[in-house]
């Protein structure tokens, strides 16, 4: 089944998710800011949440695969696919002793059964998983750093919206904007490679170019306009590639990229932590953006190179203008309180996953913006979301459409 995604709202056919696993437990507190997390999840609560949020999108018709299963079903077809996804994976470690890469890759070779092999790499490697090898870095002598992987858990996996986004008939692949997140485009890669399925899925951005780009700040609008987000993890370069690859690529079909200049902090590391779609003319949107928008336009030259305009008027006619609707509506999350909007902002109340037109999927603890959106006529199915949501991501964040259906 190829990838088919050309709109945030059409009918939600085909998911990727990644259910949390033990590298969610190999979180301590020294190493949270470096893993990018402000808390550590308790993981058979963080399951239960996340098969919750699975059952609410099978019981809409949605197929959902799993990122361990879909990169299992590709290692199995060969020996040496298998030993590739391992010296690849080590690569991207940043390991450079040869001696201990080598052990490494030893380590993992000796898992037979494939699933095991890829949780492992997902859950990270101890010192004590490598025989004979003992930590050797002069911060861990000096005593100023715990040394206890050398290969460090993958903890946002579960937010699989982030390592490539579905545009179209392909997708763009990223590069990550913090190094611990690199590896998680491994998978991806492998599957949309290597598997039967997707085998054959044309690349607008790959890892290898250097401007970070992340999944949370590409919204696919129609099938000609994708709206991107310059945010604290991507960058106007990177935008611009994206822009460029797409316009020449033949099959892309797009002739817009909408670009948002949002605040490049934490609280706000994508756009569509402040800003999703509900239906055809209505979306989500943090209110404390607002002020000082600016958006641009990017369109194809002669040569499809991006040609750059800034767009006047307020965000809400800008999107008018471009989904070709007499009105757009935003729906404020937290309303018009502040202190409510910044909290349920933080808590991802303005990232929701729309399953089909004016329906979509929200954490049940935003109640404010939960009843604003259903204020507005739109079907809200809640999740539960109070360990999920320590990882500073929403339902939208978790899931990585494959497929939708055209409207």
């Amino acid at each position: 089944m190829p990838i088919a995604v050309h709109s945030e709202i059409s009918p939600l056919r085909h998911v990727l998710l990644h259910r949390p696993g033990a590298e969610l437990e190999h979180l301590y507190p020294d190493s949270l800011p470096r893993l990018l997390f402000d808390d550590i999840p308790f993981l058979e609560q963080a399951r239960a949440e996340h098969d919750h949020f699975a059952d609410i999108l099978r019981q809409e018709g949605v197929k959902v695969s799993y990122l361990t299963d879909l990169t299992a079903e590709v290692l199995r077809q060969s020996e040496e696919l298998r030993r590739e996804f391992i010296r690849d994976f080590v690569r991207m470690s940043g390991i450079h002793n040869e001696t201990v890469r080598e052990r490494v890759e030893d380590v993992l070779y000796g898992y037979e059964n494939v699933n095991d092999l890829v949780l492992k790499t997902m859950a990270g490697l101890a010192y004590d998983d490598v025989p004979g090898l003992q930590p050797r870095r002069l911060a861990a002598y000096a005593g100023r750093e715990p040394q206890t992987f050398i290969l460090e858990p993958i903890p946002n996996l579960y937010f699989t919206r982030d390592p490539f986004a579905s545009i179209g008939k392909g997708v763009s692949l990223h590069h990550m904007y913090s190094p611990t997140r690199n590896r998680e485009t491994i998978y991806g890669r492998y599957i949309l490679t290597h598997h039967p399925d997707f085998a054959g899925t044309p690349f607008y951005y790959t890892p290898e170019l250097p401007p970070s780009l992340e999944g949370g700040d590409i919204l696919n609008l129609t099938n000609s306009v994708v709206m991107a987000g310059l945010s604290q993890r991507t960058g106007p370069g990177a935008v611009e590639t994206l822009a460029g690859n797409l316009f020449r690529a033949e099959d892309s079909g797009i002739e817009t990229v909408l670009v948002v200049l949002i605040p490049a902090k934490r609280a706000f590391m994508h756009l569509d932590t402040v800003f999703t779609q509900l239906n055809e003319n209505t979306f989500v949107i943090h209110p404390g953006i607002l002020a000082g928008l600016k958006i641009f336009a990017l369109t194809p030259g002669p040569k499809g190179e991006p040609v750059i305009r800034e767009e006047s008027g307020r965000l809400e006619d800008v999107l008018a203008r471009c989904l070709k609707q007499d009105k757009v509506t935003l729906v404020p999350c937290g309303g018009e309180n502040r202190i409510a909007s910044e909290r349920e902002q933080w808590n991802d109340g303005s990232n929701t996953l729309c399953i089909r037109p004016g329906a979509v999927v929200v954490y049940d603890r935003n109640t404010i913006t939960n009843e604003l959106i259903e204020a507005e006529g739109i079907e809200i199915r809640k999740m539960p979301s109070s360990e999920l949501s320590r990882g500073r991501g929403g339902p939208r964040c978790m899931s990585m459409p494959l497929v939708r259906a055209d409207l």
